[in-house]
């Protein structure tokens, strides 16, 4: 609704009446979208790689970046004709985020730097940038888990006095190589139930890159229990904490591979072999930024025709070879 006031008559002449529109209405009018912004990233290569963003953004892909890598592009800020775009600063940003996904009040920066594109000031027309950020410390990789989520991103923002800053951001994947570890001994354990089940597993290695292929072998020693099937699952297991001592973890199973269909015998030795192509791994993470860690584990898992089930996990260790 709009507001009328009467000021008081100055020498005998009639009161005048003046209206007042609603102040909102008075910013938009002001301080509309006078422009819009745009943001890209320069891969520099013709081949570099892309990789989706994550879970939530799978149809999205993204350039790979690794550490100490360059990262560059062109920032646009369109001015609608005949119009003028007084702001108080124009920026660009890359910065590092951890987002707990259902506790928005844990996430934070962890990581940014600022170039500033222009001082504060008036643009009567379009105006482009380009810009470039050198050797980048990618400390972490970028995560999409499911209570957790590390970002990389770079952000152009215009800054104005009375009203919202222009913002667009986009995102990118960092993969970080490692090298072969020096030690990596094999797994060996045995199983058992008294006097119903012993049995013992090998692996041929305790750490895989992500592409790796594990091979071990079964032997059942004694078997008095009728057993159906036979499985092996690799289980992904995320730990978030949210600053206050308070951790979320989730498994997540990422395949159940059969490896034995039909009842073993004393003294048997199946053979295992699971090619690690196809899922979706990350690498193993420990305590990144204090606020989470990605654990993977052999679940090998006996079924009998009772549908019970027995299983024993195994720790295992996962590195990145190769980006992409």
């Amino acid at each position: 609704s709009r507001a009328t006031f009467s000021l008081a008559p100055l020498g005998g002449l009639p009161p005048l009446r003046v209206r007042c529109a609603p102040a909102m209405s008075m910013l938009g009018g002001l301080f509309g979208s006078s422009c819009t912004v745009d943001i890209t990233l320069d891969p520099g290569d013709a081949n570099k790689k892309t990789a989706a963003l994550g879970r939530d953004r799978k149809d999205e892909k993204a350039y790979i970046y690794t550490d100490g890598e360059d990262v560059m592009g062109t920032a646009v800020v369109s001015v609608k004709p005949g119009k003028k775009l007084e702001h108080q600063g124009i920026k660009v940003e890359l910065i590092g985020q951890v987002d707990m996904i259902h506790d928005k009040s844990s996430s934070y920066d962890f990581f940014a730097i600022t170039k500033d594109l222009e001082p504060p000031g008036s643009l009567f027309e379009s105006k482009q940038y380009k810009w470039k950020f050198g050797a980048v410390d990618f400390a972490n990789e970028t995560y999409s888990g499911i209570n957790c989520r590390l970002r990389y991103f770079v952000r152009i923002s215009v800054i104005r006095n009375y009203a919202s800053n222009v913002v667009k951001e986009v995102d990118m994947v960092v993969q970080n190589l490692f090298p072969a570890p020096e030690l990596n001994n094999s797994l060996k354990m045995e199983v058992g139930i008294d006097e119903c089940l012993h049995l013992e597993f090998e692996y041929d290695k305790s750490k895989y890159h992500m592409k790796d292929v594990v091979v071990g072998k079964v032997y059942f020693l004694l078997v008095r229990i009728k057993i159906k099937q036979m499985e092996l699952n690799i289980i992904r297991r995320e730990i978030a904490g949210n600053g206050t001592g308070t951790n979320q973890t989730d498994n997540e199973t990422l395949t159940k591979f059969e490896i034995m269909d039909g009842a073993p015998v004393k003294d048997q030795c199946v053979p295992v072999r699971l090619y690690l192509t196809g899922f979706e791994l990350t690498p193993t993470y420990k305590n990144v930024q204090n606020k989470f860690s990605v654990k993977y584990f052999l679940n090998l898992v006996l079924v009998d025709e009772e549908e019970r089930r027995y299983f024993k996990q195994q720790e295992i260790f996962i590195w990145r070879k190769k980006v992409g």
